[in-house]
């Protein structure tokens, strides 16, 4: 890592943050193969990003969303609180519609997936580097789909996440302080908003969407 000395022109420095070192590898041969672009620095975790991002002052980081510690989501906010001028860039496996529009609230400049080709990924680092917004087809749909559903409220996220752990009706009320009853009218409001016929349904849906993690 660091800069081409055989260049002339500035490079674009990268921060590459992700827990797979496969995948950094991968990153690293493909900006590599850019001669104006160079990786800066590899993180493993959301807290070493975000202390690695103090340090070096990179162009742009790519951050995936789950991270060990804190996630991507959280790393972007605290990397932005401290650097408002960062440009960060979601680099995720998860196209859940609450993963993206998190990502993007906390300041994010681009989500893209991992199975992008990798001009798509060159693409979107120039145009963030250029001050712009870079969502591809498929995730600005999925925020079209987000915009005509019905948000649930803190407290049916947190049923819906003891429902997708397994607990009936009766633990969830015992665990939450409420009455059974109170936790049916929840759960079935929760079914109406999501359009699921089920708990299970329900479950499935809220955690492929990002509105829930079990990690």
């Amino acid at each position: 890592m660091g800069t081409r000395p055989e260049t002339h022109q500035p490079c674009i420095r990268v921060l590459i943050v992700d827990d797979h070192p496969v995948l950094r590898e991968g990153l690293v041969s493909i900006l590599g193969d850019e001669p104006d672009m160079v990786v800066a620095g590899e993180a493993g975790t959301g807290e070493e990003a975000v202390r690695l991002h103090r340090e070096i002052r990179p162009d742009i980081t790519l951050m995936d969303l789950r991270l060990p510690g804190i996630n991507g989501a959280e790393a972007t906010a605290e990397i932005l609180k401290e650097s408002p001028e960062a440009r960060i860039i979601i680099f995720s496996s998860y196209s859940g519609d609450e993963d993206i529009y998190r990502c993007l609230r906390a300041g994010a400049s681009a989500y893209l997936l991992k199975d992008m080709l990798r001009t798509e990924l060159v693409a979107a680092i120039r145009t963030v580097l250029a001050g712009q917004r870079y969502l591809p087809r498929a995730v600005q749909q999925r925020l079209r789909e987000r915009q005509s559903a019905k948000d649930l409220t803190p407290r049916e996220t947190e049923i819906l996440t003891l429902i997708a752990k397994g607990l009936r009706n009766r633990e969830i009320a015992e665990v939450l302080g409420m009455s059974e009853g109170t936790v049916r009218i929840h759960v079935s409001h929760i079914l109406a908003k999501l359009g699921a016929t089920d708990r299970t349904e329900a479950a499935v849906q809220a955690i492929a969407r990002g509105i829930i993690s079990l990690s």
